[in-house]
């Protein structure tokens, strides 16, 4: 009877232990918090900004960063709609259409109604979706919206740049109709209803989302769905308000008002992911749930800061594209906790690896994926699946060329990495070039000037090595001509699969006056 015990014993474990090596989805499934701070810089978060002279300080996401993995070698898109877009589909914008520009409030544009997105691939792997915060990425018609692409509920803006506290934005057309826009993108939705939520005029925007995602917490039970929580802030992103008390604690700004607000609109932010993971500890959440954390974009250097690297927000330079994100779980390994991974990962990874790693989701059916899964990067330090990464091209946005190369138009603004090395074609700067929008601006409370470049005009190709250059100081690409030519053929490679930008005319037919002053779908 004994040795009959004892096999049996063996048998369960010999069950137990091939189930988790081929990884049975028995087990119960892992939450996912899934967190989108809005230009938040490289040099804004607080184990940066220690290194690099800045005064801001996030001592909640620095806990939480160092306690599991750091992702050092991050990258994301240089703005708002691309960054989302890309996360919600796991595939290039140039694969969507939404390759232009960030999403304007009066033009009908949102994600293709045939792209699959990530809310519902959950769905589908038997979760439970709530978003909380930012959506924009279109609310033109009714389908464009939140909790027609797969979330069960959602509270918060459907554009972007809204007043922190009342909700309001306003939007003036300038390119011939010249008409001007403005009302109230605040809403409480499911996928029956969607209507504005007045009730929340006046409540500061972080707090709205932190209150909200604690009651989701809350209301959480073990034995229900396992849950996806998108948790999107409007911070840090203009037009920048914070209580005064937040701004108090940064007295090394004084004198410098738009800074010292960033730095208290950033440290609001870090105590409520704070107190939202106190909740997640509260409802003993906290030992089955992955957090990810993600910036959507660099800062604007006007009031942001991306020190020590090149350039600003919606440009094509590593400071609007190197992005901060770390991966905090007690599921983690414990030889990866509280270290920092090199791996090379793209925000349109998350895609696959949250829905098969981490959901056991099926990733078929859809349209084929530039995103990889990177599980096994970040938890076992495999090496990336991700050796090229196209950070965009917008044949929109281009400008008279000196020598049409003939791998590729060079007057397209476009970047494209591939192992080592980072190509940069057309004007990598803003449509509307801005001081210092290629420059390297430390931030304005150290003792550092800025780096003005040098480069000749008319100039529309870079060549760097990012490896050993990743502030983007020197070029290359009179030194490789030959690798210049490869670079450039990779692009046309990928210009050949684009689709047309969508970019329709703004349409004054979305006025909210239209909707008793509020935005909403107007198709």
């Amino acid at each position: 009877m004994n040795l009959l015990i004892a096999l049996a014993i063996l048998t369960s474990l010999f069950h137990y232990a091939a189930s988790h090596v081929q990884g049975d989805h028995s087990e119960p499934k892992p939450n996912i918090l899934l967190v989108v701070a809005d230009s938040l810089g490289y040099n804004d978060i607080g184990y940066n900004a220690q290194k690099y002279d800045s005064a801001m300080r996030t001592p909640h996401l620095d806990r939480l960063a160092s306690a599991e993995v750091t992702l050092a070698n991050y990258y994301v898109q240089p703005s708002s709609t691309p960054s989302r877009s890309q996360l919600m589909t796991g595939r290039y914008q140039i694969h969507t259409g939404l390759q232009h520009h960030a999403i304007e409030p009066a033009r009908p544009i949102c994600i293709p109604d045939d792209e699959t997105t990530l809310a519902q691939k959950m769905q589908t792997a038997g979760y439970a979706t709530h978003m909380i915060g930012k959506w924009h990425l279109g609310f033109y018609k009714e389908e464009c919206l939140p909790t027609h692409k797969g979330f069960d509920s959602f509270l918060g803006f459907y554009l972007g740049t809204e007043d922190y506290y009342h909700h309001n934005r306003t939007w003036t057309e300038t390119s011939g109709k010249g008409f001007t826009a403005a009302g109230y993108d605040f809403h409480k939705d499911t996928p029956k209803s969607s209507s504005p939520a007045g009730e929340y005029d006046g409540q500061y925007s972080t707090y709205v989302f932190t209150k909200e995602t604690q009651n989701i917490l809350k209301q959480h039970k073990s034995t229900d769905k396992p849950m996806f929580l998108y948790l999107a802030f409007q911070a840090a992103h203009q037009p920048l308000a914070v209580d005064r008390e937040y701004e108090r604690q940064f007295k090394k700004l004084k004198g410098h008002k738009r800074r010292r607000t960033m730095a208290g609109v950033i440290k609001c932010m870090d105590e409520a992911i704070g107190n939202i993971t106190s909740t997640l500890r509260e409802t003993n959440l906290i030992n089955n749930t992955v957090i990810i954390f993600t910036t959507d974009g660099g800062a604007n250097t006007v009031v942001g800061n991306n020190w020590p690297l090149r350039g600003t927000r919606q440009t094509l330079w590593e400071g609007a594209v190197h992005g901060v994100g770390f991966v905090n779980s007690r599921l983690l390994p414990t030889e990866v906790q509280g270290t920092t991974s090199n791996a090379f990962i793209h925000v349109s990874d998350w895609f696959p690896t949250i829905v098969k790693s981490l959901a056991g989701g099926d990733l078929s059916g859809g349209k084929p994926l530039d995103g990889y899964d990177v599980w096994d990067a970040i938890t076992k330090g495999t090496a990336s699946p991700r050796t090229e990464l196209l950070h965009n091209i917008d044949p929109l946005h281009s400008t008279p060329s000196q020598e049409i190369s003939s791998e590729f138009n060079t007057s397209i603004q476009a970047a494209l990495r591939k192992g080592d090395w980072k190509i940069i074609t057309g004007n990598p700067a803003k449509e509307n070039i801005e001081p210092n929008d290629s420059a390297w601006i430390p931030p304005v409370e150290s003792n550092l000037q800025p780096i003005m470049p040098k480069d000749p005009k008319g100039k529309d190709t870079w060549l760097f090595n990012i490896t050993a250059d990743p502030n983007e100081k020197t070029d290359l690409s009179d030194k490789n001509p030959d690798v210049v030519k490869e670079m450039l053929g990779y692009l046309q490679d990928y210009y050949q699969t684009m689709v047309d930008p969508i970019w329709p005319d703004p349409d004054p037919n979305c006025d909210p006056e239209k909707r008793k002053g509020v935005w909403g779908p107007w198709k």
